[in-house]
């Protein structure tokens, strides 16, 4: 039960300014995956270091995947508000220095650092936010944040593009403002939502377990068919490497009085279906969408921040439908059925994707985005409140930490799979094709070809496939969307399972109030306050903290 005797109740105000720190910070890190990787060829060219290209993303992903799970436990562990602001400001840093970075090393350095901020700033938000009203409620606001990951999706590529034609540090330093905004927002508020420390022993071995055996299996997806063979000796060292230091976490957890991980939560069914169903989205999620703004690109020749505005149904599909899924839940009550119907529908819109021709038209392919928005938009929120609502108050953290942890890893697997997948049919495709469609040119010509890679043009340099003569670049084009279908069929068959994973949800009440006497505040997008439940702070220290941080929130508002 994730809400109890001792929850405070905050009034609206409260809640509004709460939502508004943590949706920032959330902010921070979603923006910040995708924001980078439009400006990353700009910075590449002014600080150099082409070999270490991959890296300035790796170390992020790393330490952000990484260090998800300890958050969740330190959290439940210390308290949300000193974690919270460890997260953000160890961004905050990161964020700086990065900006302030005169060579590839320091960039790879401190985007880890900024990566072991990110790993808290998600999973942090689901927990304070659970802290504060009852599951029943709760997916009123969990809604809101999905919107937020909507919101970077198309902002990301739009900033980063236009920071990369004035002054790429900016990407970084424009985290500044925004994460000082949220620290003294939250700090505030959040001093008026009580814990209770329970002593402890922390678990540094099973932390190192986890985050060697996590680095492991992220460096083998990353690494794997782009700089080393899959067959080679370092990838497949590396997944057996992950596998003997997982299994060592497995026995390690099992034998601790404070897991990082604790192993009982998997015995509820609830917890470890919700969890394998992230890990299915996340692998379709991740594994898929990365290539849709390819097909923008390369075949309707949109620049980088132009596929990013293109993706704008999507998104206005993702943000619409969390925000209505959320308000859904907490009327009805119970979760099982958005998740059930969201994998349906992205199973329909990844057959729908596999119909997709290069003379396709944009108006007919935003309609096809549309319908994977919506079936995201059904899924996100809702898994991370089933498994919220499974687990005690003791173990909200490592709980909801869990959620963010498999979907992250879910994807960090769809992309390696299917981009595996991709490569595969493409080589085949292209070596059918491009024969043929040089043969076609005259000697000048085919130098010129000859030069930009001949059989062994990237795809990944949108810019070049363009500027080729139309009988080469209508090969790849041709090539690439007929190695998509094979993408798209993949993803949609596993999304099946993740229909099939979601049925088997037990379809649980969400505990608290209902609608018309709900405990923990406010409605965040208007309306009556909900009835209070639960036990509010003692009236000196709750007053006190009260008139102080209304009169600093008046000050900077």
């Amino acid at each position: 039960m994730t809400v109890h005797a001792g929850t405070p109740v905050l009034n609206a105000r409260q809640i509004r300014l709460l939502m508004f720190g943590l949706m920032t910070g959330m902010l921070l890190a979603a923006l910040d995956q995708t924001i980078v990787g439009t400006a990353l060829p700009t910075i590449v060219g002014e600080l150099g270091g082409i070999d270490h290209y991959s890296w300035v993303v790796t170390a992020y992903l790393l330490a952000s995947t990484a260090s998800t799970p300890l958050y969740g436990k330190m959290a439940d562990l210390y308290g949300r508000r000193p974690v919270f602001l460890f997260s953000i400001g160890t961004f905050l840093v990161g964020s700086l220095l990065a900006g302030l970075s005169q060579d590839m090393t320091q960039l790879i350095v401190t985007r880890g650092v900024q990566g072991i901020g990110a790993g808290g700033l998600m999973t942090l938000a689901f927990t304070i936010i659970s802290d504060v009203v009852s599951p029943r409620e709760r997916g009123r606001y969990q809604g809101l944040f999905g919107a937020v990951f909507g919101l970077s999706s198309v902002a990301g590529p739009l900033v980063g593009g236009y920071f990369a034609e004035t002054n790429w540090r900016w990407i970084f330093y424009i985290n500044v403002p925004l994460a000082i905004l949220a620290i003294v927002v939250c700090y505030h508020v959040m001093r008026l939502i009580p814990f209770q420390r329970r002593e402890h022993a922390i678990d540094w071995l099973g932390a190192a377990l986890l985050v060697a055996g996590v680095s492991c299996v992220l460096l083998a997806l990353s690494w794997g068919g782009t700089t080393y063979p899959w067959g080679s000796g370092l990838i497949l060292g590396l997944f057996v490497a992950g596998a003997v230091l997982g299994t060592l976490f497995v026995l390690q957890e099992a034998r601790v009085a404070e897991p990082i991980l604790p192993l009982r939560l998997f015995r509820s069914a609830t917890f470890a279906l919700a969890n394998a169903a992230g890990f299915v989205l996340g692998l379709v999620m991740f594994g898929s969408i990365i290539f849709i703004p390819l097909y923008l690109q390369i075949v309707k020749g949109a620049s980088p921040t132009r596929s990013g505005l293109l993706m704008l149904p999507m998104m206005a599909g993702i943000i619409v439908t969390s925000i209505l899924t959320g308000r859904a839940m907490s009327r009805i009550g119970r979760y099982k059925w958005f998740p059930v119907a969201g994998s349906a529908v992205l199973v329909a819109g990844m057959l729908l994707f596999r119909q997709l021709q290069v003379d396709t038209s944009l108006w007919l392919a935003f309609g096809y985005m549309v319908v994977i928005g919506v079936g995201l938009g059904l899924c996100m929120q809702s898994l991370i409140l089933a498994v919220q609502n499974a687990v005690a108050p003791r173990d909200l953290g490592a709980g909801t930490s869990s959620a963010t942890f498999f979907r992250s890893l879910g994807g960090s697997f769809g992309v390696a799979i299917l981009g595996a997948l991709l490569s595969s049919q493409l080589s085949g495709q292209l070596a059918d094709r491009l024969p043929a469609a040089i043969g076609q040119l005259p000697p000048d010509q085919r130098a010129a070809v000859a030069a930009a890679g001949g059989t062994n043009i990237s795809i990944n340099d949108p810019a070049t496939i363009l500027a080729l003569p139309g009988p080469v670049r209508a090969a790849i084009q041709a090539s690439f969307v007929e190695s998509l279908h094979l993408v798209f069929l993949t993803t949609g068959l596993i999304a099946i399972l993740a229909v099939l994973v979601t049925l088997a949800l037990p379809n649980r009440e969400l505990r608290g109030a209902g609608p018309q006497g709900a405990t923990g505040g406010a409605d965040p997008l208007g309306g009556k306050a909900a009835a209070p439940g639960g036990k509010p702070l003692p009236k000196e220290s709750k007053d006190e903290a009260a008139a102080e941080m209304e009169a600093k929130s008046q000050t900077m508002l």
